[in-house]
Parts: structure tokens; C-alpha cells; sequence
């Protein structure tokens, strides 16, 4: 039997994040460079979080767990070291885990993102290792996500893009969009718990990039970027302004600053509108994941 234990929050932020990114890495695909960031995020979540990250000796296997706010266990990421797969070390951190999450009262585990502070969606198809792991646990296929990716380079690019013609139509609504100053974050995130969730809102206010849009000192709408580097959202729109163009607008915006960051492809994140991001900024849907689940018996 493979020995799983805690380790404290406090290492996974200092001399353990490196290790963990590594081993992230492995899980996360197309992310992998930001690995390292991920775990520090996931070690790092809304102080009402109840969470844990269970590891194997030598650290060649972690899993971060956490209760959502229904009281459903998450399994937040999952990752062995390639050289040490095959020895059971996966079962292992799961069973752990689950455990853990019956002490927490949790009646079911998911293989499924707990927002804001997630490794994935859900298991990315392409991490074959994962889903055998899920299924051979008694999990059951309940739902998908995608993720989308804008092309900054052969795809959409800011430099195309005629903002002044977008920004004078919402003024002629008498609509203004601005990036959020540092003292202004703690309003749109406001603006995004009261409308949306304290999920969007936390990501909002910790987010590298944010853009909102106003009207009458009324805040009608944001745009976030930042969770990765090289991932944007959350984005939502008001309904009062919903058909005025203003989420276009804060979209191309985000992807612009993201662009002079240097970055030249953007993930989008667990999308709901496809046409609406192909539309806006040709992105294509990329990364498919599905999401799991099992009765905590």
C-alpha cells in the first residue's frame, strides 16, 4: 500500500512548487509551461476554501482536493511522474483523496474544476493515463467542457482591429470602457458578485488584466485575464447593455493587452458561447475535457 500524506499549504508555496509544477506539467498539456503557477494558485484559493494537497513519498505524485460550495469533493489535479507510473501511485493519491473529502462530508468526487482555483476542467481527453485512472474507480462520464484558443498571430490580431470605430459606436449609447485601475477592482468586483457569482468575482479582482464598461457610473460589463498567462476570462455583460457589441469589445481588448505581453496564442476557458468567440476573435474550439463522478458510498 502506497503511503499519502498532507503536505502543508505553506511548503507548496515555497520549496515544493517547483517540484509540483513538474509534475503538473504532465497533466496539463497545453499549459504545461505555466505549471508551476497553477499549483501555487491551486495552494493559494479563497480563504473559504476547504482544501488539501496529498503527496507520495519522494514527491512523484500530488493531488490537490477541495470541497465546492454544494459540498461536492473536487479533485482538483492529478499528477504522477511519468518514471513512477504503472506502480499504482495514482490509485493511491485518489483513494486518499477521497477519503479525505467523506471526512470533509462530502457525498460525491468529481473530476471536475472547483472555480476560481482549478488544474482543469475536467481531464483533458488527451490524458488517456487520467481517464483510465477514473474509470477503473467507478467514475461515470457526465458532462464535457471546451476551451477555445485564439490565434493572435495567424488567427485574429489586434493590429487589424479598428478600435476607434467600436469605441465611438458604445459612445453613441453612451457607453465608455476603461481598463480597471487598481482602486477601481474592488468595484467591478462587486459589480461581478452581484450579477454573477464570488467565484468571477475573487478571479476579477486577482486577475493581470481587467476591463470593464460604464455607463451613467453604472458598471455594465467586464473582462479578465490573467489566471494563467496565457488564459482569458472570466466575461460576462449586464443584460440591460446585452446587444450593444460591449463584450466584443472587452474581449478584443483583453486579447490586445495579452498580445503586447507578448503572448501569441490565447486559451479561453471552460466556454459557453462557441459562436461568440469565433465570431469576435476567430478562436476555435481546442481542448475538450470530460467530466467525472462517483457516489462517496
Amino acid at each position: 500500500m502506497t503511503a499519502v500524506a498532507p503536505l502543508a499549504p505553506g511548503r507548496v508555496a515555497a520549496e515544493a512548487a517547483g517540484r509540483l509544477g513538474d509534475l503538473a506539467a504532465a497533466a496539463l498539456w497545453a499549459d504545461a509551461g505555466d505549471a508551476a503557477q497553477v499549483v501555487r494558485r491551486l495552494a493559494a484559493p479563497p480563504p473559504d476554501r476547504r482544501w488539501t494537497a496529498l503527496v507520495t513519498p519522494g514527491l512523484d505524485g500530488v493531488v490537490f482536493a477541495s470541497v465546492g460550495r454544494d459540498g461536492g469533493g473536487h479533485l482538483d489535479l492529478v499528477a504522477v511522474d511519468p518514471a513512477a507510473q504503472g506502480r499504482g501511485l495514482g490509485r493511491a493519491l485518489v483513494g486518499a483523496a477521497e477519503e479525505w473529502l467523506r471526512a470533509e462530508g462530502a457525498t460525491e468526487a468529481r473530476f471536475a474544476g472547483n472555480p476560481p482555483c482549478y488544474g482543469w476542467p475536467g481531464i483533458d481527453v488527451r490524458y488517456t493515463p487520467a481517464a483510465c485512472l477514473a474509470e477503473s474507480r467507478g467514475y461515470e462520464r457526465y458532462r464535457v467542457a471546451w476551451n477555445m484558443t485564439a490565434d493572435l498571430v495567424t488567427g485574429w490580431h489586434p493590429a487589424s482591429w479598428d478600435q476607434d470605430a467600436d469605441l465611438e459606436r458604445l459612445a453613441e449609447a453612451g457607453v465608455a470602457v476603461a481598463a480597471a485601475a487598481p482602486e477601481e477592482r474592488a468595484a467591478v468586483s462587486a459589480f461581478v458578485r452581484e450579477q454573477w457569482n464570488d467565484r468571477w468575482a475573487w478571479e476579477a479582482e486577482q486577475a493581470t488584466g481587467c476591463h470593464y464598461a460604464v455607463r451613467d457610473a453604472e458598471i455594465l460589463g467586464f473582462a479578465a485575464w490573467g489566471s494563467r498567462p496565457n488564459w482569458f476570462g472570466p466575461m460576462g455583460t449586464a443584460e440591460a447593455a446585452r446587444g450593444l457589441g460591449v463584450g466584443r469589445v472587452l474581449l478584443r481588448r483583453c486579447l490586445a493587452e495579452q498580445a503586447a505581453a507578448g503572448l501569441r496564442r490565447v486559451e479561453i476557458g471552460w466556454v459557453g458561447p462557441l459562436r461568440f468567440y469565433s465570431r469576435a476573435v476567430a478562436a476555435r474550439a481546442e481542448r475538450v475535457f470530460w467530466l467525472y463522478r462517483r457516489p462517496l458510498d
